[in-house]
C-alpha cells in the first residue's frame, strides 16, 4: 500500500513511516522537518521567511511538488494547518488532496480546534493550558492559541474533520477533547517512537545525578519549564555533589539527543496528563521520566502494572518533593525505573505495533 503522510509533529509521521516500511508498505514523509527542530523527511517543504520573495518560492515548490502527492492509498494530515500557509488559503489544497488519493485521516497530535475549545471549560480537566485548578491560566501563549483555533484555523479543522475518513488522537488530551464532536469517527493510537537497536538502562548510582530540561523560551511558561527549572536550582542548592542540570534552548534535534543521551532524568510537560514525543524518546534510551502521568493516561493505554514515569502535579513545590522523595533519596530505584521505562515504550510505542494499528484503522 502506498501512504503519504503530510507535515511532521517530534517525529511522529517519520517514526511512523519506519514501522510501515517495516511491515511492506511504501509511505513518503512530506514536512518542513518541524521548523527548527530539522527531522528526516522525503520530501522537503520549508518556507524560508514570510517575505514575499520566500512566500513566492515556497509556493512554486508546493506546485512543483503536488504531481508527487497524488495516487496514495491512503493521505494522513499532522493537523489541518499542514502546509505553511494561512488557514483561509490551505482549504483548496486539502480537496485537491481529497479528490487525486484514496482515504483522508485527520491527526490530532497536540493543539487544535478541540484542544483550545475544551480546554476553556474550567472542568474539562484538573489542569491544563487554560486552567490551573479552577483557575485562569493567562500568559501570550493561551491568548494566542484561542486566537488563532477560535478563528479561521477552528473553521478549517471543523471543515477538515467533518469530511475525512477519520482522525487519530495521539494523546490522551486530544482523544478527550475531541470525543463531544466527533466520536464517531475518533480512534486512539499511541505515538510511535523509535527505540535504540540496543538499549542499556542508566546506572543506579550516577554521580552526579543529571537532569536534562528542554526549553523554548518563547514556550516557557506555557510549558511549565519555567516551574520545573525554579525547582531542578532549589534542589541543586540543596544537593549541589548529588546532581547537575544541563538545558537545552531550542537547539537541533540531533544536538538535543545527544545531550539526552548524556543525561539520566528527563524533565518534560508540566500541564500535561500524557507524555509526548519528546519524554517518549527520552524513555526509550532509559532516562526517567519527571512529568505528566495521570491516571486517566494509563486507563486509556489499558496499563496497570507498568508506571515508570514520576507523575507531578503542576506546582515547584510537589516538582522538588517528588524528585527529591523519588530519586535523589533513593539513588537505588533508578536503574529500575531506567529498565520500566523502556519496557513501557517497547510496549506501548513500537513504530510496528503502532503502524499496525494504523492499518486496521485505515482499513488496510
Amino acid at each position: 500500500m502506498k501512504i503519504l503522510l503530510v507535515g511532521e509533529y517530534s517525529n511522529v509521521h517519520w517514526a511512523l513511516a519506519e514501522g510501515l516500511k517495516a511491515l511492506g508498505h511504501k509511505a513518503t514523509v512530506l514536512s518542513d522537518g518541524d521548523h527548527w527542530k530539522g527531522y528526516q523527511r522525503d520530501i522537503d517543504l520549508r518556507r524560508r521567511s514570510l517575505g514575499r520573495i520566500d512566500t513566492l518560492r515556497y509556493l512554486f515548490d508546493l506546485k512543483r511538488t503536488w504531481p508527487r502527492l497524488c495516487d496514495y492509498d491512503v493521505v494522513q494530515l499532522i493537523n489541518p494547518v499542514f502546509l505553511d500557509l494561512r488557514a483561509e488559503r490551505i482549504l483548496p489544497y486539502y480537496e485537491k488532496l481529497r479528490k487525486r488519493n484514496g482515504r483522508m485521516f485527520l491527526g490530532s497530535f497536540g493543539i487544535d480546534k478541540p484542544w483550545v475549545e475544551e480546554g476553556l471549560k474550567p472542568d474539562t480537566f484538573r489542569y491544563s493550558d487554560f486552567y490551573l485548578f479552577g483557575q485562569r491560566r493567562h500568559n501570550s501563549f493561551t491568548a494566542e492559541m484561542e486566537a488563532d483555533w477560535m478563528g479561521p484555523k477552528g473553521e478549517l479543522f471543523d471543515t477538515i474533520a467533518h469530511d475525512c475518513d477519520g482522525i487519530i488522537a495521539g494523546l490522551y488530551e486530544n482523544y478527550r477533547c475531541c470525543q463531544p464532536k466527533y466520536a464517531e469517527k475518533l480512534h486512539f493510537i499511541p505515538f510511535p517512537v523509535s527505540s535504540p537497536s540496543h538499549p542499556s538502562p542508566r546506572t543506579s548510582h550516577p554521580s552526579p545525578l543529571t537532569f536534562f530540561i528542554g526549553i523554548q523560551r518563547k514556550r516557557s511558561e506555557y510549558k511549565g519549564t519555567d516551574i520545573m527549572l525554579r525547582a531542578l536550582e532549589k534542589l541543586h542548592a540543596k544537593y549541589p555533589t548529588q546532581m547537575r542540570v544541563v538545558k537545552a534552548e531550542s537547539v537541533p534535534f540531533a544536538q538535543y539527543q545527544k545531550m539526552m543521551d548524556e543525561s539520566q532524568v528527563l524533565l518534560d510537560q508540566l500541564y500535561s496528563y500524557t507524555p509526548a514525543m519528546n519524554g517518549l524518546l527520552a524513555m526509550s534510551k532509559g532516562l526517567v521520566l519527571v512529568g505528566g502521568a495521570e491516571p486517566e493516561h494509563y486507563d486509556l493505554l489499558g496499563e496497570h502494572e507498568l508506571q515508570p514515569i514520576i507523575n507531578v502535579q503542576p506546582t515547584e513545590e510537589d516538582v522538588f518533593l517528588q524528585i527529591e522523595k523519588r530519586l535523589l533519596q533513593h539513588p537505588d530505584d533508578i536503574r529500575q525505573l531506567s529498565l520500566d521505562s523502556q519496557r513501557y515504550v517497547r510496549r506501548h510505542h513500537d513504530p510496528i505495533r503502532v503502524a499496525e494499528r494504523y492499518l486496521s484503522v485505515w482499513g488496510l
